[in-house]
């Protein structure tokens, strides 16, 4: 007589088959296209989020990602396979967990885990024999292993054996129309081998790409280091962007030549200050990690220092550009700033420099108003509690003449930037997007 199947067995067969049940902790920019990328391979999804009103709009099918249309939601909804809820009692449904919540910096940039380690501790609630779970939210060299595996453990099941457990990294780019969720490679790091197996199969059935990794800490390492790398190279053209606007010299046309090169270079771009919740945040895990070995970020923390300087850099700018186009100085001015989404052509704030912006301009006593044509209203933060709740401004040409300087930190694309163009007294642009669309004036100062 054989022997029954093992854990292992038992949920790879389920893997391979896709009759798995697939649950998601965490319905954002991370978590829903996952759970659709799920979908499409064929898998039963359940999604979790502690946001009632946020479950009840995806179980309506209503758009609420911007780049995410009705239409894939309305799919999602009508295949029958894709239900949301708060309930987390019913984690104990899902065959495979994976857990896409955030991961901030504290004030003093120090690691905000308690949502992994809060999600990890209503899993364990439910927690049964032949589950597996992933985490996804970007975090120090460590955590997997240091703070999710002992409260799994904590009940009394080995990992390895009876659950299994990994790391694989979020790489979504929100709104990027080149790559989404299925046809970004996949990191997948485990410290086990079965977990590891089991990791890889899972993203296998829907990522064009799986790369696996030998320990979960390479994994969370990996996602480390491409953000690093994206921190430090543009602190390094915000910096030559000072020092070359000094000299009279357009940082922008250099980089497009330099780009030029075929080998040897890649272009970064300067901008208002980072934005998002990668490159902003995920540097400072890895220096508050690196204390704990005694080492320091010396490179690391000089480039978050450069980009967090950047709004500032900006608002004097545009007081310089005030007082030598119109004789006037910033406070009693009004400013209509375009974006408050930390990057184009998406409804994202988080960590957006124009929060930042907004604050810096007021508290030199001038008016500012934004317009985006994706953010109806500032949501809620942490860190900006005094901006909810302001809505954006119509675009008119009476609009634009109205203000004393038209400030450019967000470029979308649906901007009718030869209407500003037409009607501002001045215009401050931080993204380069005039001389990109061929729109000339003697009005337009580059910051």
């Amino acid at each position: 007589m054989s022997e029954p199947a093992s854990q292992f067995e038992t949920l790879m067969a389920r893997l391979e088959k896709r009759d798995a049940v697939i649950g998601i902790v965490g319905l954002g920019y991370v978590g829903l296209p996952l759970a659709l990328a799920g979908l499409d391979a064929g898998f039963r999804v359940i999604g979790f989020d502690v946001n009632a009103r946020r479950v009840a709009a995806i179980n309506g099918a209503e758009q609420v990602i911007s780049y995410i249309g009705p239409e894939i939601m309305r799919a999602a909804v009508d295949s029958g396979r894709f239900e949301n809820t708060t309930d987390f009692a019913r984690l104990a449904e899902a065959d495979a967990i994976m857990i896409c919540v955030p991961t901030p910096i504290t004030r003093h940039r120090d690691p905000d885990l308690s949502f992994v380690s809060d999600t990890a501790t209503t899993i364990s609630k439910t927690l049964r024999r032949g589950q597996l779970v992933v985490l996804e939210s970007t975090t120090w060299p460590g955590t997997t292993h240091e703070i999710v595996q002992p409260l799994m453990e904590a009940t009394g099941l080995v990992v390895g054996t009876d659950v299994f457990l990994a790391f694989s990294p979020e790489r979504e780019d929100p709104g990027n129309p080149h790559f989404g969720t299925k046809t970004i490679p996949k990191v997948v790091g485990a410290d086990d081998s079965q977990s590891r197996d089991l990791a890889v199969k899972l993203y296998e059935q829907m990522i064009s790409k799986v790369v696996a990794v030998s320990s979960a800490a390479t994994a969370e390492a990996t996602k480390l280091t491409e953000n690093i790398f994206r921190s430090v190279n543009i602190a390094l053209v915000n910096e030559l962007k000072q020092v070359y606007g000094a000299m009279g010299v357009d940082v922008w046309e250099v980089i497009a030549a330099a780009a030029t090169k075929p080998f040897g270079f890649m272009p970064f771009y300067p901008g208002p200050g980072l934005g998002g919740h990668c490159i902003p945040v995920d540097p400072f895990y890895l220096t508050w990690k690196a204390r704990e070995y005694g080492m320091e970020t010396r490179f690391i923390e000089l480039a978050g220092q450069i980009n967090t300087s950047m709004p500032r850099v900006v608002v004097d700018r545009l007081a310089e550009a005030l007082n030598e186009s119109a004789g006037k100085g910033l406070k009693s001015a009004r400013i209509l700033l375009m974006g408050v989404a930390y990057k184009k052509n998406v409804d994202d704030t988080r960590e957006s420099p124009s929060l930042v912006l907004i604050e810096q301009i007021e508290q030199r006593g001038a008016i500012c108003d934004f317009h985006d044509p994706h953010i109806a209203s500032i949501p809620a933060t942490r860190e900006h509690p005094g901006l909810a709740g302001r809505k954006t401004v119509a675009l008119s040409a009476e609009m634009i003449a109205s203000y004393d300087a038209v400030l450019v930190s967000t470029d979308h694309d649906a901007v009718d930037y030869g209407l500003i163009t037409a009607n501002a007294k001045l215009i401050i642009d931080t993204r380069n997007v005039f001389a990109r669309l061929g729109l000339p004036g003697d009005q337009i100062v580059k910051a």
